[in-house]
Protein backbone atom coordinates (compact mmCIF):
# COMPACT_ATOMS: atom_id res chain seq x y z
CA UNK A 1 0.00 0.00 0.00
CA UNK A 2 2.74 2.47 0.94
CA UNK A 3 4.62 1.64 -2.25
CA UNK A 4 1.59 2.14 -4.49
CA UNK A 5 0.49 5.36 -2.79
CA UNK A 6 3.93 6.95 -3.24
CA UNK A 7 3.97 5.93 -6.91
CA UNK A 8 0.47 7.24 -7.58
CA UNK A 9 1.22 10.60 -5.95
CA UNK A 10 4.47 11.04 -7.87
CA UNK A 11 3.37 9.87 -11.32
CA UNK A 12 1.57 12.99 -12.64
CA UNK A 13 4.44 15.26 -11.56
CA UNK A 14 7.01 13.08 -13.29
CA UNK A 15 4.98 12.97 -16.51
CA UNK A 16 4.80 16.76 -16.68
CA UNK A 17 8.53 17.08 -16.00
CA UNK A 18 9.48 14.58 -18.68
CA UNK A 19 7.27 16.20 -21.27
CA UNK A 20 8.76 19.66 -20.65
CA UNK A 21 12.27 18.23 -20.74
CA UNK A 22 11.47 16.74 -24.16
CA UNK A 23 10.10 20.06 -25.46
CA UNK A 24 13.28 21.80 -24.30
CA UNK A 25 15.39 19.19 -26.03
CA UNK A 26 13.62 19.58 -29.37
CA UNK A 27 12.84 23.31 -29.56
CA UNK A 28 15.62 25.24 -27.78
CA UNK A 29 18.51 26.07 -30.12
CA UNK A 30 22.13 26.96 -29.34
CA UNK A 31 21.59 30.59 -30.34
CA UNK A 32 18.63 31.04 -28.00
CA UNK A 33 20.74 29.64 -25.20
CA UNK A 34 23.65 32.02 -25.79
CA UNK A 35 21.45 35.08 -26.02
CA UNK A 36 19.54 34.14 -22.94
CA UNK A 37 22.34 33.88 -20.37
CA UNK A 38 23.65 37.24 -19.02
CA UNK A 39 27.43 37.74 -18.82
CA UNK A 40 27.40 38.95 -15.22
CA UNK A 41 27.96 35.93 -12.91
CA UNK A 42 25.38 36.88 -10.28
CA UNK A 43 22.76 37.65 -12.93
CA UNK A 44 23.71 34.41 -14.68
CA UNK A 45 23.19 32.43 -11.48
CA UNK A 46 19.88 34.13 -10.75
CA UNK A 47 18.82 33.42 -14.35
CA UNK A 48 19.70 29.77 -13.81
CA UNK A 49 17.60 29.71 -10.66
CA UNK A 50 14.69 31.22 -12.55
CA UNK A 51 15.21 28.77 -15.41
CA UNK A 52 13.91 26.10 -13.08
CA UNK A 53 10.66 28.05 -12.85
CA UNK A 54 10.36 28.20 -16.63
CA UNK A 55 11.52 24.63 -17.28
CA UNK A 56 10.28 22.45 -14.45
CA UNK A 57 12.52 19.44 -15.06
CA UNK A 58 12.86 16.88 -12.32
CA UNK A 59 16.48 16.17 -11.44
CA UNK A 60 16.19 12.91 -13.37
CA UNK A 61 15.84 14.87 -16.59
CA UNK A 62 18.24 17.56 -15.50
CA UNK A 63 21.62 16.01 -16.21
CA UNK A 64 20.90 14.87 -19.78
CA UNK A 65 19.36 18.28 -20.53
CA UNK A 66 22.32 20.13 -19.02
CA UNK A 67 24.90 18.30 -21.10
CA UNK A 68 23.12 19.60 -24.20
CA UNK A 69 22.88 23.12 -22.79
CA UNK A 70 26.59 23.32 -21.91
CA UNK A 71 27.38 22.26 -25.46
CA UNK A 72 24.95 24.89 -26.69
CA UNK A 73 27.01 27.52 -24.89
CA UNK A 74 25.75 27.67 -21.31
CA UNK A 75 28.63 28.56 -18.90
CA UNK A 76 29.55 25.87 -16.37
CA UNK A 77 28.65 27.90 -13.27
CA UNK A 78 25.19 28.63 -14.67
CA UNK A 79 24.74 24.96 -15.58
CA UNK A 80 25.86 23.93 -12.09
CA UNK A 81 23.34 26.25 -10.46
CA UNK A 82 20.64 24.97 -12.77
CA UNK A 83 21.40 21.30 -11.99
CA UNK A 84 21.25 21.97 -8.26
CA UNK A 85 18.39 24.38 -7.96
CA UNK A 86 16.27 23.52 -11.02
CA UNK A 87 14.80 20.38 -9.48
CA UNK A 88 13.59 22.33 -6.43
CA UNK A 89 12.81 25.89 -7.50
CA UNK A 90 10.04 25.10 -9.91
CA UNK A 91 6.26 25.39 -9.84
CA UNK A 92 5.60 21.64 -9.91
CA UNK A 93 7.81 20.97 -6.88
CA UNK A 94 6.46 24.04 -5.11
CA UNK A 95 2.94 22.75 -5.66
CA UNK A 96 3.69 19.20 -4.58
CA UNK A 97 5.51 20.42 -1.43
CA UNK A 98 2.71 22.84 -0.66
CA UNK A 99 0.14 20.06 -1.11
CA UNK A 100 2.07 17.71 1.15
CA UNK A 101 2.57 20.32 3.89
CA UNK A 102 -0.70 22.22 3.57
CA UNK A 103 -0.87 23.06 7.26
CA UNK A 104 2.79 24.18 7.43
CA UNK A 105 3.62 26.56 4.59
CA UNK A 106 6.85 27.54 6.37
CA UNK A 107 8.30 24.15 5.39
CA UNK A 108 7.68 24.83 1.70
CA UNK A 109 9.23 28.30 1.84
CA UNK A 110 12.22 27.07 3.85
CA UNK A 111 12.83 24.41 1.22
CA UNK A 112 12.79 26.94 -1.62
CA UNK A 113 14.88 29.51 0.26
CA UNK A 114 17.60 27.12 1.39
CA UNK A 115 17.86 25.61 -2.10
CA UNK A 116 18.24 29.03 -3.67
CA UNK A 117 20.89 30.25 -1.21
CA UNK A 118 22.95 27.06 -1.43
CA UNK A 119 22.91 27.11 -5.23
CA UNK A 120 23.78 30.81 -5.34
CA UNK A 121 26.87 30.29 -3.18
CA UNK A 122 27.96 27.19 -5.10
CA UNK A 123 27.44 28.91 -8.44
CA UNK A 124 29.68 31.78 -7.34
CA UNK A 125 32.35 29.38 -6.06
CA UNK A 126 32.36 27.52 -9.40
CA UNK A 127 32.50 30.81 -11.30
CA UNK A 128 35.44 31.98 -9.20
CA UNK A 129 37.54 28.83 -8.99
CA UNK A 130 36.67 26.39 -11.77
CA UNK A 131 38.04 27.77 -15.00
CA UNK A 132 38.59 24.65 -17.12
CA UNK A 133 36.17 22.52 -19.10
CA UNK A 134 34.70 19.91 -16.76
CA UNK A 135 32.85 17.83 -19.34
CA UNK A 136 34.25 14.39 -19.97
CA UNK A 137 36.09 14.51 -23.27
CA UNK A 138 34.45 11.60 -25.01
CA UNK A 139 31.26 13.63 -25.32
CA UNK A 140 32.62 15.56 -28.28
CA UNK A 141 31.75 12.84 -30.76
CA UNK A 142 28.04 13.26 -30.14
CA UNK A 143 27.94 16.67 -31.76
CA UNK A 144 27.68 15.17 -35.19
CA UNK A 145 24.41 13.34 -34.60
CA UNK A 146 21.99 16.22 -34.48
CA UNK A 147 22.33 18.01 -37.78
CA UNK A 148 20.23 16.10 -40.25
CA UNK A 149 16.57 17.13 -39.90
CA UNK A 150 16.66 20.69 -41.24
CA UNK A 151 16.22 20.27 -45.01
CA UNK A 152 12.57 19.26 -45.25
CA UNK A 153 9.42 21.31 -45.70
CA UNK A 154 8.02 23.02 -42.65
CA UNK A 155 4.94 20.79 -42.50
CA UNK A 156 7.02 17.66 -42.40
CA UNK A 157 9.30 19.34 -39.90
CA UNK A 158 6.47 20.06 -37.46
CA UNK A 159 5.33 16.46 -37.73
CA UNK A 160 8.89 15.28 -37.13
CA UNK A 161 9.25 17.54 -34.10
CA UNK A 162 6.03 16.27 -32.55
CA UNK A 163 7.21 12.69 -33.06
CA UNK A 164 10.61 13.63 -31.63
CA UNK A 165 9.02 15.19 -28.51
CA UNK A 166 6.89 12.09 -27.98
CA UNK A 167 9.91 9.84 -28.42
CA UNK A 168 11.94 11.78 -25.86
CA UNK A 169 9.00 11.85 -23.46
CA UNK A 170 8.45 8.12 -23.58
CA UNK A 171 12.11 7.16 -23.26
CA UNK A 172 12.74 9.59 -20.39
CA UNK A 173 9.57 8.50 -18.65
CA UNK A 174 10.71 4.89 -18.61
CA UNK A 175 14.19 5.98 -17.66
CA UNK A 176 12.90 7.89 -14.62
CA UNK A 177 10.19 5.40 -13.84
CA UNK A 178 12.86 2.84 -12.93
CA UNK A 179 14.36 5.19 -10.38
CA UNK A 180 10.98 6.11 -8.95
CA UNK A 181 9.95 2.45 -8.52
CA UNK A 182 13.27 1.69 -6.87
CA UNK A 183 13.05 4.69 -4.50
CA UNK A 184 9.43 4.04 -3.59
CA UNK A 185 10.20 0.41 -2.86
CA UNK A 186 13.02 1.36 -0.46
CA UNK A 187 10.83 3.93 1.29
CA UNK A 188 7.98 1.45 1.61
CA UNK A 189 10.37 -1.16 3.06
CA UNK A 190 11.81 1.41 5.48
CA UNK A 191 8.39 2.53 6.61
CA UNK A 192 7.14 -1.01 7.15
CA UNK A 193 10.23 -2.68 8.62
CA UNK A 194 12.11 0.03 10.50
CA UNK A 195 10.33 0.44 13.80
CA UNK A 196 8.87 3.86 14.54
CA UNK A 197 10.76 3.89 17.83
CA UNK A 198 14.19 3.62 16.27
CA UNK A 199 13.22 6.34 13.79
CA UNK A 200 11.98 8.54 16.63
CA UNK A 201 15.28 8.04 18.44
CA UNK A 202 17.15 9.37 15.39
CA UNK A 203 14.48 11.98 14.67
CA UNK A 204 14.78 13.61 18.08
CA UNK A 205 18.54 13.80 18.16
CA UNK A 206 18.96 17.37 16.90
CA UNK A 207 21.76 17.84 14.34
CA UNK A 208 22.07 14.08 13.92
CA UNK A 209 18.48 13.94 12.66
CA UNK A 210 19.38 16.48 9.98
CA UNK A 211 22.33 14.33 8.89
CA UNK A 212 20.22 11.18 8.97
CA UNK A 213 17.54 12.71 6.77
CA UNK A 214 20.11 14.13 4.34
CA UNK A 215 21.63 10.66 4.16
CA UNK A 216 18.20 9.24 3.50
CA UNK A 217 17.64 11.78 0.72
CA UNK A 218 20.91 10.68 -0.85
CA UNK A 219 20.14 6.96 -0.66
CA UNK A 220 16.48 7.09 -1.65
CA UNK A 221 17.17 9.25 -4.70
CA UNK A 222 13.52 10.23 -4.97
CA UNK A 223 12.22 12.55 -7.61
CA UNK A 224 12.02 16.12 -6.30
CA UNK A 225 8.41 16.19 -7.47
CA UNK A 226 7.44 13.37 -5.13
CA UNK A 227 9.82 13.52 -2.16
CA UNK A 228 7.58 15.97 -0.31
CA UNK A 229 4.96 13.24 0.09
CA UNK A 230 7.59 10.94 1.59
CA UNK A 231 8.82 13.69 3.91
CA UNK A 232 5.26 14.42 4.96
CA UNK A 233 4.73 10.77 5.94
CA UNK A 234 7.71 11.14 8.31
CA UNK A 235 6.74 14.46 9.87
CA UNK A 236 5.34 12.86 13.03
CA UNK A 237 8.84 11.53 13.69
CA UNK A 238 11.36 14.03 12.31
CA UNK A 239 11.88 17.71 13.01
CA UNK A 240 10.90 20.18 10.30
CA UNK A 241 14.48 21.30 9.78
CA UNK A 242 15.59 17.72 9.10
CA UNK A 243 12.71 17.24 6.63
CA UNK A 244 13.84 20.40 4.82
CA UNK A 245 17.37 18.94 4.75
CA UNK A 246 15.94 15.79 3.18
CA UNK A 247 14.01 17.77 0.55
CA UNK A 248 16.93 20.05 -0.37
CA UNK A 249 19.91 17.69 -0.21
CA UNK A 250 18.14 14.69 -1.78
CA UNK A 251 17.19 16.39 -5.07
CA UNK A 252 20.58 18.09 -5.35
CA UNK A 253 22.80 15.13 -4.52
CA UNK A 254 21.59 11.54 -4.62
CA UNK A 255 22.80 8.17 -5.82
CA UNK A 256 21.18 8.24 -9.24
CA UNK A 257 22.04 11.91 -9.79
CA UNK A 258 25.70 11.43 -8.89
CA UNK A 259 25.94 8.44 -11.23
CA UNK A 260 24.45 10.52 -14.04
CA UNK A 261 26.76 13.46 -13.23
CA UNK A 262 29.79 11.19 -13.28
CA UNK A 263 28.82 10.16 -16.80
CA UNK A 264 28.88 13.82 -17.89
CA UNK A 265 31.40 15.64 -15.64
CA UNK A 266 34.88 14.86 -14.38
CA UNK A 267 35.05 13.00 -11.10
CA UNK A 268 36.87 15.76 -9.17
CA UNK A 269 34.24 18.28 -10.16
CA UNK A 270 31.40 16.00 -9.04
CA UNK A 271 33.16 15.46 -5.69
CA UNK A 272 33.58 19.21 -5.27
CA UNK A 273 29.88 19.74 -5.90
CA UNK A 274 28.85 17.00 -3.46
CA UNK A 275 31.04 18.44 -0.73
CA UNK A 276 29.82 22.01 -1.19
CA UNK A 277 26.16 20.98 -1.23
CA UNK A 278 26.63 18.84 1.86
CA UNK A 279 28.29 21.61 3.89
CA UNK A 280 25.85 24.35 2.87
CA UNK A 281 22.66 22.33 3.27
CA UNK A 282 23.73 20.96 6.65
CA UNK A 283 24.60 24.46 7.86
CA UNK A 284 21.21 25.64 6.56
CA UNK A 285 19.32 22.96 8.49
CA UNK A 286 21.14 23.95 11.70
CA UNK A 287 19.95 27.52 11.24
CA UNK A 288 16.41 26.35 10.43
CA UNK A 289 16.23 24.38 13.68
CA UNK A 290 15.87 27.71 15.46
CA UNK A 291 13.38 29.16 12.98
CA UNK A 292 10.94 26.36 12.19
Amino acid sequence: MVFISIIIEAMPFILIGVFISALLQVFVTDQMMRKFIPQNPILGIITASVLGIIFPICECGMVPAIRKLIKKGMPLYVATTFILVGPILNPIVFLSTFTAFQNQPSVTFSRMGLAFLAALVIGLIVFQFVKTNQLREELKQEKNHHHHTHEHHSEKQVKNKVIEVMGHTVSEFFDMGKYLLFGSMIVALLQVYVSQNSLIAIGNSGPFANLAMMGMGFVLSLCSTSDAFVAQSLQSVFSKSSLVGFMVFGPMINIKGVLMMLAVFRTKFVLLLCTLVFVLVFAGTLVLQFIL
